[in-house]
C-alpha cells in the first residue's frame, strides 16, 4: 500500500506541475490536441520522420502509388531512424487494393536458425533467450517483404523507389532530437556488440542532435538491392556477409537460413466494434489482442463512463489482462501450433470473458480462457490518388535489435528471437525454422466494406492496447483523428508473457499526464497500482478516408518526430 500511495503522490504532483503546460492554447478541439489533422484531396503520408513523409509524397508525385511510397519511406526510415527499424528486421503490412477493392495481408517475418535447438539453450543453462548478441537473431524479412509488395502492387521501378534513401545515406541527414536520445540509449547497451561502433559511433560517441550523419555502407547495400533485387540479400553477397559474420561471432544464422526465406500472404482477420470493422493480421502477431479487448468492452457503455473516468480505465485494464492471458497461451506461429483464431474472436466467448471483470476490483491474476475451436518500431501509412492505402509496420525489436552489425553492410540484425519461450510444450517454444511471436502489428478499419482508416501505434506490448484505445477515442468519445492520438494514454504492464512468465500481482497502470487526480485516486482506492512511466506509450500514425468529400485526413505522433502531409 505504501508504494501505491507514493506512486499516487508522485503522479499527482507531476500532473499538477505539468498538466497545464502540456497543452497549447488552441482555439479548436480538445485541450490536449497538439494540432489539427492534415488534409489533402489526392494523397497522404504519415510517418515518424518528416524526411520519410516527404519522400513518400515525392514518389507518389512522380507517378508511384501508395505501395511504392510506403517502401520508399520505410527505406528512408531505416536510415534516419535506425533506433527502431531497418533492413535487418521484419515487416508486416495490410494493403487496401483499390482495383480489386480487397484487403491483403503480408507477413514478412523471418524464422529461427535451423541449426539452433531448444537443447542448446537448456544444456547451456539459459532460462530465457538473451536480448543482445548473436543468439536472438532470426532471419531478417524486410527486404523480401518490400519485393513481395512491389511485385504484387508496385508501379515505379525499385531503383527509383530506393533512390531517395540511397541519396540521404550518402549525403547525410540531420539527426532529430528524439532519435539522438535513442541513439545514446542504444549505444550504452549495445555499443560493444560486433561491428556496431564502426557504423554508429564516432570517437566512441553516438550521433548528436543536429549532426549530419552519413551511412555509406547502407547506401552501397541499398544500391545492390535496387539493382540486383531481393536475391542479392538472401542468396548473394549480402547473405554471405551476414552468415559469415554471425558464424565468426559464435552465432547460428546461416546462408541456408537466408536462402530458404520467403514471406507469406495471409488473410487479415476482423471484428466489428460498434459498426466499424477492425482488421488485424493473425498470429504469429499479437494483432487479435486488440480485437479481443474491443470485443469485451463492446459489452459496456464506455461513452457514458467518460474518457477521464476511473470506471473506463478500470474496465479497459481488466479486459486487457484477460486478452493478454490468452495471448500468452495461444499466440504463436500457426505452422507449428493450432491457434484458435476464430474462437478467440468469437463474440459469445468475449461476453463470457467480460463477465469475469469485477466492476470495481482489479484481478490479481487471470487465467487464459477456453475459446471454442473449429501476434521499438516504426509505423507508417500512405494513401494515393487511386484509392490504395497501406498500413505498414517494421522493426528490429528492441530498438537497435541485437546490436550485431555485419561488416560493410550498414545495418544491425534484429533480436526478435528473444521472444521465443524456452518452456517445452509452450505454443511459442523455440523450434528450428519457426517464426517467433511478434509484437508489431499494422491495423486497418473498414465500414460498409469501404476503406476508412489505416493506422498503427509502435511500441511492443503497448500496441494492441493503443489500437483499441484509438478506436475507442474515435467511436465512443467522439475525437477526431489527431485528437485520438494526442489524448493521454493508458498502459498496463505485468501481464502474462508469450515467453512463459505469468502475471501474479495484477501488474501496474501508467497514465499519461492529462488524466485527473480524482481518477488516479479512485483507481488506487479500487486496488490498482499506479506508477509514472517515461516513453513507453507508443508512436501513432493514421490516415482517414472521407468518402463523402473524397479527401484524406492524416494524423501523426506528437510524442515523437512524426509528420503527416499530403497534396
Amino acid at each position: 500500500m505504501k508504494s501505491s500511495l507514493f506512486s499516487f503522490a508522485l503522479a499527482t504532483s507531476l500532473t499538477l506541475m505539468t498538466g497545464a503546460a502540456a497543452a497549447a492554447d488552441r482555439i479548436t478541439g480538445h485541450h490536449f490536441a497538439t494540432r489539427s489533422e492534415a488534409m489533402a484531396p489526392n494523397a497522404m503520408a504519415a510517418t515518424s520522420q518528416p524526411l520519410a513523409t516527404q519522400v513518400a509524397l515525392d514518389i507518389m508525385q512522380q507517378g508511384g502509388n501508395a505501395i511504392d511510397a510506403a517502401i520508399a519511406a520505410n527505406a528512408v526510415l531505416g536510415l534516419v531512424e535506425p533506433t527502431g527499424n531497418g533492413i535487418g528486421g521484419d515487416l508486416f503490412a495490410i494493403v487496401w487494393d483499390a482495383e480489386s477493392e480487397q484487403l491483403y495481408g503480408l507477413n514478412a517475418s523471418g524464422r529461427s536458425p535451423q541449426s539452433l535447438s531448444l537443447e542448446y539453450f537448456t544444456e547451456n543453462g539459459f532460462d530465457k533467450i538473451p536480448a543482445r548478441g548473436v543468439l536472438p537473431i532470426s532471419v531478417p524479412g524486410t527486404v523480401d517483404g518490400w519485393f513481395e509488395l512491389h511485385d504484387k502492387f508496385g508501379q515505379l521501378p525499385m531503383e527509383k523507389v530506393l533512390a531517395p534513401a540511397i541519396e540521404y545515406a550518402r549525403q547525410g541527414f540531420p539527426v532529430t532530437e528524439v532519435i539522438a536520445y535513442y541513439f545514446e540509449r542504444n549505444a550504452a547497451v549495445i555499443g560493444d556488440q560486433p561491428g556496431f561502433a564502426e557504423v554508429f559511433l564516432k570517437d566512441g560517441q553516438p550521433p548528436q542532435k543536429g549532426e549530419r550523419f552519413k551511412n555509406p555502407d547502407l547506401a552501397n547495400t541499398l544500391e545492390k538491392i535496387a539493382e540486383q533485387g531481393r536475391d542479392v540479400f538472401y542468396q548473394g553477397d549480402i547473405a554471405k556477409t551476414i552468415s559469415d559474420f554471425v558464424a565468426e561471432h559464435g552465432g547460428f544464422l546461416s546462408y541456408d537460413d537466408l536462402a530458404q526465406h520467403e514471406s507469406s500472404w495471409v488473410e487479415p482477420v476482423s471484428t466489428n466494434y460498434r459498426g466499424y470493422d477492425l482488421w488485424e493480421l493473425p498470429p504469429n502477431t499479437q494483432g487479435i489482442a486488440a480485437q479481443q479487448i474491443l470485443n469485451m468492452l463492446e459489452n459496456y457503455d464506455l461513452a457514458a463512463m467518460g474518457f477521464d473516468s476511473p470506471e473506463y480505465i478500470h474496465h479497459f485494464v481488466e479486459a486487457k489482462k484477460l486478452a493478454f492471458a490468452d495471448r500468452a497461451k495461444y499466440y504463436a506461429d500457426p505452422e507449428f501450433s493450432d491457434v484458435p483464431v476464430e474462437g478467440l474472436l468469437d463474440k459469445e466467448y468475449a461476453k463470457q470473458r467480460a463477465q469475469l471483470i469485477h466492476p470495481n476490483r482489479p484481478a490479481a491474476a487471470v487465467e487464459p480462457g477456453n475459446p471454442p475451436t473449429e501476434g521499438d518500431t516504426i509505423y507508417l501509412t500512405t494513401a494515393d490518388q487511386q484509392g490504395n492505402m497501406v498500413s505498414l509496420i517494421q522493426s528490429n525489436y528492441r530498438g537497435m535489435g541485437s546490436g550485431v552489425t555485419p561488416t560493410g553492410l550498414g545495418f544491425v540484425l534484429q533480436n526478435r528471437g528473444e521472444l521465443f519461450a524456452l518452456e517445452e510444450g509452450h505454443a511459442n517454444v523455440f523450434e528450428p525454422g519457426k517464426r517467433p511471436f511478434h509484437t508489431i502489428i499494422p491495423a486497418f478499419v473498414t465500414k460498409d466494406d469501404k476503406p476508412i482508416m489505416s493506422y498503427g501505434v509502435m511500441g511492443g506490448a503497448t500496441q494492441p492496447q493503443m489500437h483499441a484505445q484509438i478506436l475507442i477515442n474515435i467511436i465512443d468519445f467522439g475525437m477526431n483523428l489527431q485528437e485520438a492520438g494526442d489524448a493521454p494514454r493508458i498502459l498496463h504492464t505485468g501481464s502474462s508473457q508469450p515467453t512463459g512468465e505469468e502475471m501474479t500481482d495484477g501488474g501496474v497502470i501508467s497514465l499519461e499526464n492529462g488524466f485527473s487526480a480524482h481518477t488516479r485516486r479512485e483507481l488506487i482506492k479500487m486496488g490498482h497500482t499506479l506508477q509514472e512511466a517515461v516513453g513507453p506509450f507508443g508512436g501513432y500514425q493514421a490516415i482517414w478516408k472521407n468518402h463523402e468529400e473524397d479527401v484524406y485526413y492524416g494524423a501523426s505522433e506528437s510524442r515523437k518526430d512524426g509528420h503527416a502531409a499530403g497534396f
